[in-house]
Formats: C-alpha cells, structure tokens, sequence
C-alpha cells in the first residue's frame, strides 16, 4: 500500500533501529542496497536514500512517506504533510541547530556584522539565501559539500553548519553567531496521499508504533508490593508518567503497585523503595508507550 523512503547516511543506523524496535524491521540484501522491505500488510515498497533528496521525491509523489530533516524540508522548500517529529538523531534525542559560524576570533557578533561579498559556505544554499536576504547582507554563497566546517578562513569567512552537540565547531576553532534552524527528525507524508483516509490510517498507525518506541526509550515498568500501613511512604517516592496504579491484594491488607519511571535513577528508586517497606520489586523493560 504505502511506498516508503528511507534516510541514508548519518540518520541510517538510528532509523533502522528504530523501526526494528518498532516491529517493522527493515530487510535488505546488503547494508549498501538502496531497495529493502518491510513485512507489513500496509508497507508495499522501501526505498534508502539521501535525506536531502527525501522531501522531493516524497513531494513529487515518486513515495507516499519518508522520513528526513526539517533543515531539508526548508531548504528544498518542499510541498510535504508533517506527521510528526520523531525525536531521535544521529547521536542523541535532541534536534540539530542549522547555524552561522565565523572563525572564534572574527569581529563578527551578529549576522548584520557580516560586510558585503562576504564568502560563506554551507550545505543549504537556498536557506541561507533566505536567511542573509532577510537581514539586509549581501554575500558569496558557496555550495559546500561537507568538511564545511573546516573552510574557515581560508576559503570561507562564514559558514552555514549543522550542529547537534556544538563539539566539532569548537574544535574547529568556529563560533556560532546565531541559530538560524532548529530541526528534527519527522515523518512526511505527500499531500496526495495523505488525503487518501485508507492510506491516511495506514500512516498514522506505523507513526503510532514509531512515537510509541520512542517514548519508551528510557523508561522501565517497576511493579512492587507494599502493606497498607507502607503505602504512602512508598508513593511519595514513586514517580510515574502520570500516576501509580494501585490495586488491592486477594486475602491481605496489602496493594500491588506499579508504574512507568525513567530508568536514570532507578538505582536509587529501587533501594529506597525496599527501605519504605516495598516487597517483591520487579523492573520490566519497555517496549513501547501508546498514549
């Protein structure tokens, strides 16, 4: 039913794996093969490429969903349905900043700083054409096709980077002057398609299950019994998405509780949990949370 596109390259691994925690595991015959395929009634074709391209082909209705980044969905201006954002990259949970940069010690503080003819390199052309147009600087924009970073200052007095930690920018001797994108990752829908309610419903069901293993990540389902007299002291201590479920035990005056924690800390919870005069403790790992 639905043909769906892929993102290659850095976001590659962490996509896979997302959908393989999500139970649409992704078969190819090899890790460089562009075709693959999923073994899911709704899921008639897969396809792996570059994300930049992504927002094209799924706006051209070449595929009917993709997923790839918000900094490309601006640059191609792309006629695309967001389904969401997934919350996941190529190194953490958190979005990336498209960003302009200048050398660390450059007089350069703010964008309008930049002179005339100033050469500045990027992977994203038309969304620093924008972005420099809108505050009145008129510069060189050459079209950079990675190590960006490293052009400055020879070949570039500016660059216009990604970054999702800010490490390598530093390293790079670079200084953000200002963030132009926040961007993440999200699922994208052709606007044709997405029309369609047989193939809407389709979509929104594989977002479920991505959203879904997204929010589990990090959390644990820990279950305990505890006496009536203990209860209180227990729930004081006993975080939870939004609140423990309590039920009463069959023939005593105890209750069985559980509840969805994040698993940082639990190795504090857990002691602290006995000490309150908890019992039969037990940590479930998660694998996925539907709202």
């Amino acid at each position: 039913m639905l043909r769906i596109v892929l993102p290659k390259g850095s976001l590659e691994r962490a996509t896979l794996q997302l959908f393989a925690e999500a139970d649409l595991g992704v078969e190819r015959g090899s890790d460089v093969s562009y075709s693959a395929s999923i073994e899911d009634p709704r899921v008639a074709e897969v396809r792996i490429l570059r994300p930049q391209e992504i927002p094209v082909y799924v706006a051209d209705g070449l595929f009917d969903l993709g997923i790839t980044g918000r900094d490309w969905i601006e640059e191609t201006s792309s006629d695309v349905v967001s389904l969401g954002e997934l919350r996941y990259s190529k190194q953490t949970a958190n979005p990336i900043r498209v960003v302009l940069a200048v050398a660390d010690g450059s007089p350069v503080r703010e964008v309008s700083d930049l002179p005339a003819g100033s050469r500045v390199a990027t992977e994203y052309p038309s969304l620093t054409q924008r972005y420099l147009e809108s505050h009145g600087v008129q510069a060189s924009i050459r079209l950079s096709y990675g190590a960006t970073e490293a052009k400055v200052p020879d070949i570039a007095d500016a660059v216009v980077e990604i970054t999702e930690t800010g490490r390598a920018l530093v390293a790079a001797g670079l200084r953000v002057v200002d963030t132009i994108l926040v961007s993440s990752t999200e699922l994208v829908a052709n606007p044709l398609a997405a029309s369609d309610p047989v193939k809407r419903h389709a979509m929104e069901q594989l977002a479920t299950l991505l959203q879904g293993t997204l929010e589990a990540r990090g959390k644990v389902l820990v279950k305990l019994n505890v006496s009536e007299a203990d209860l209180k002291r227990v729930l004081e201590v006993l975080p939870s998405l939004k609140a423990p479920t309590v039920s009463e035990l069959s023939g005593t005056d105890g209750f069985a509780v559980e509840a969805v924690v994040a698993k940082v800390g639990i190795n504090v919870l857990i002691p602290e949990l006995k000490d309150r005069g908890a019992s039969d403790i037990i940590e479930l790992p998660l694998a996925k949370i539907v709202h």
